[in-house]
Formats: structure tokens, sequence, C-alpha cells
């Protein structure tokens, strides 16, 4: 037998090497490059059509003879689930949910499975824990998984025969990172491993049209582990979010080729697993008995949904020679930028202070539309009082000073409204057309404009 060999591959963009370097010479990652065993002659015992296409080859048609089908889904009977997953599970789709250990991906898909299996067959993949674990989790989460199908196995060809034979229409594998091929000789985990094991289960679901849902580990800085090709293999990529710590867990949908991205599903857990959050925006409120300085609330959109947040503020004076600057759940490089605006276009000084910026509620705000609420909590931290009751605002700020209309402003403006909200500053492109009923509309175009009517409104 002929002697194995071994390379280096990136972990990152799957680049390979024969010799090992601290920085990856493809897409220039540092500390990626790990070692695995390549296959020698002779060792691969998967067939030669085992990387054949999944079908003859199409002739090359007109894009406008080629008829557009609505792709059908069926539900998971949970309905957050279902919105992030952009209206439930396509026939043939492969998910893949990743999330730090302890957050509740395995319970979230038990509870999915365990409600699909009353109508359809279902298979269960369980490569961390036994089949005793599993089902004392289920008596526990108190779901019904008398029709639920179990197997505790990490070896591909196993799990592929037992696809064959029992013809599941939804399978769960949890997870794809312990999952490991005799026809590689490298360990479960590794990068060879993850990409073929994901390939293998991808080409069965797009033949056989069963739903694979993956299970990824990820990494200590939160991205999926493993080869990056393993999320551009998968239909759909969807992330846990939230402190294990908290009650409140966020699934946000980072890619979705049957449904919008973005989109972004709240739950709560509980002694009986992960119940839906009907009204997410009361989470990311605080309920303070009085105006309290500091504090500003913005409308954000997730998906198609949008989403009351409070901003708060914390501006304190600085005892070191470089005052801090610390943002949860907003991007930390837009916050330097953000006081770089308020002093040249408010001529308002931050830079003997420590500014700290958090989002309630443990969301995490990447849109830049959060910019006008965190100038404004800051502004208010700074002197010490509060914003007027009842105010929403939401709004791009330019380094000019000019704020920028959002997206989907109307939607923004009418959730604020159903809240209660009464008063809402907003940039002048998103003034709506039609007057909306116990709201009014404060349009400014500038930074310094904004804190003009603010004052008057006090």
């Amino acid at each position: 037998m002929a002697k194995s060999r071994t390379s280096f591959v990136c972990s990152e963009c799957g680049a390979t090497a024969a010799r090992w370097s601290g920085q990856c010479p493809d897409c220039k990652a540092w500390n990626t490059m790990v070692e695995t065993v390549q296959d020698a002659p002779g060792m691969n015992r998967m067939s030669q059509t085992a990387h054949k296409a999944l079908a003859q080859t199409a002739p090359v048609l007109s894009l406008k003879d080629i008829e557009a089908l609505d792709v059908p889904r069926f539900g998971t009977g949970i309905e957050e689930f279902d919105r992030v997953l952009g209206g439930g599970l396509v026939a043939g789709g492969v998910v893949l949910i990743g999330g730090d250990p302890g957050i509740g991906k395995s319970t979230l898909l038990l509870q999915a499975l365990a409600n699909l299996a009353a109508t359809r067959n279902t298979l269960y993949v369980s490569g961390e824990e036994s089949g005793a674990q599993i089902a004392l989790r289920a008596r526990r989460l108190s779901v019904d998984s008398a029709e639920l199908k179990l197997q505790a196995e990490i070896q591909l060809e196993k799990i592929l025969g037992t696809l064959a034979d029992l013809k599941p229409e939804v399978a769960v594998i949890d997870s794809i990172q312990t999952l490991y091929s005799d026809a590689l000789t490298s360990a479960p985990g590794s990068v060879a491993q993850v990409r073929e094991c994901a390939a293998q289960l991808t080409r069965v679901a797009k033949q056989t049209g069963v739903t694979i849902i993956l299970v990824g580990h990820v990494t200590k800085e939160g991205a999926l582990a493993g080869p990056r090709v393993l999320e551009h293999i998968v239909d759909t990529v969807l992330y846990f979010e939230g402190d294990t710590q908290s009650s409140f867990r966020l699934v946000r949908a980072i890619k979705n080729r049957f449904g919008a991205v973005n989109e972004l599903g709240v739950f709560a857990m509980t002694e009986k697993g992960l119940k839906g959050v009907s009204n997410p925006s009361a989470l990311f409120l605080s309920q303070h008995d009085s105006q309290v300085p500091g504090s500003c609330v913005m409308v954000t959109q997730e998906g198609t949904r949008p989403l009351l947040v409070e901003i708060q503020a914390l501006v304190d004076a600085s005892h070191l020679p470089n005052a801090r600057r610390l943002s949860v759940g907003l991007e930390q490089n837009r916050l330097a930028m953000l006081l770089a605006v308020l002093h040249r276009h408010a001529g308002i000084a931050a830079f003997d202070q420590d500014v700290f910026i958090n989002a309630v509620g443990g969301v995490k705000i990447t849109e830049p539309a959060a910019d006008l609420a965190v100038l404004l909590a800051i502004n208010s931290s700074m002197r010490n009082k509060p914003l007027p009751r009842g105010l929403v605002v939401f709004g791009e700020v330019g380094l000019a000073g000019e704020i920028r209309p959002a997206p989907r402003g109307q939607e923004r403006l009418r959730e604020a409204a159903k809240l209660g909200f009464s008063i809402a500053v907003i940039p002048k492109g998103n003034v709506p057309k039609q007057k909306i009923e116990g709201m009014t509309i404060v349009a400014v175009e500038r930074i310094d404009q904004a804190f003009t009517k603010l004052r008057e409104l006090d």
C-alpha cells in the first residue's frame, strides 16, 4: 500500500499548500492552515461515479423560455423558525444552522422534527449524543416523539444507507463536524472530511428530494467551523445569536436561496424548550418608570420585520490618556466615525470622554440606520437630560453631517405608531405621503438640525 501524504489546507477558503505557513497564500487569513492527510493511491473506495453530475447535461435555453415555478414549502410547526426559513422547508433543500455550544440548536431541531413526524417521515441522526440522551431531552421538553426515528451514527456510508432505506422527507444531521467517510483517512472534523461529507449529503438531497438540516460547530470567533465552501454548498445558512446566560435567542438567516436573507426569528428559552416571541420589540425596550438620559429608541429593519430597539449611551469623563470607546451590539469602528461627525458638524466634542454604547436585549444591529439614534443618545447622556417621551428615530449619518433616508421608512413608522410612539425624528427622504394617525413627524436633513429640533421639543 502506498504511503499517505500530508498537506496543509486553509480552514477559511480551502486552499492547499505543501508546507505550513502562518498566513494563507490565497485569502491572507492568519493561523488557518491545518494539516490534513491526503488520500494515498488506491485508498479511495468510493466509486468513480461518486462525483458525477446530478442530472444529464441540459440543453442551452434562453432564459425567457424557462418557466419560473414557485418552490412549494411545508411548515415546521414553529412560526418563528418558518419565518427565518422564508416560509418553511423546501423539498431537496439543505439548511446549515450554527451557533455557540448550548445555545439551543439541537433543542429547536428536536422540537421541529417532532412536529413534522406527526405527518411526515423524519430521521434524526446524532453524532454527539446517544439515543438515551436524546430520549431524555424529548421527555424533558414534553415533545411527541412516538413517530420520530433516531440513529446515533457518525460514519457517512452508514448514514447514506439509512437514508436510502428509510427514504425520509426530512433528516437532521447533528453535527456535520462529527461525521467521517471511509474514503478519507483524515480525522472527523478535518477540512477534507467536512467538505466531503457535506458534498455527499447535498448530492443525496438533490437526487432524492429529502430535506437535510445540518448542524454546524462555530469557532471561538463565532464563524462556522470548517472550510468556507461548507456555506457555499448549502441552500440556507442560519446563525443562532444571543447570550447563553439570557433566556432570549435570535436566529438570523445569512443566506437563503429560496427566500429573503437577514430575516430574524426571536425565541425565548423555557423549561419546555424554545418558544417563539410574538412581539419581539418588547424584548428590546427597557421598562423605565420615567425617561432617563442616554436612552433613545430606534426602529431597525430585520428582513421584512421592523423592530424597535433601545440604544443606550453612557458618556463619562475619562481618566486615561486615551478615552475608551466601547460598543455592544453595534459596530465599534462606526462609533469612532460618528463621534468625529458629532464634533465636526455639531460642535460637540467627546475626545476626553469615555463613550459606551449598548443595544438592549443582546440584539446585533448591522444597518447604518442606527446612526442617528446613537448620536442622540450620546448627546442626551452628555447633557444629562432625557429625550422627549414617546420619541423614536432612525436615519443614516454621513461624513458630511447629512442624514440619509433608510429603506422601508413607512413600515418602520407604522410599527412605532402601533406601539404608542408619538414623535418621530426621521430623514427628510422618509417623510410619508399620508399622515400617520397619532404621530408627529419631524423631518431633518443634517445632524445639527436634528439637535435644534429636539431642543424645540423639550
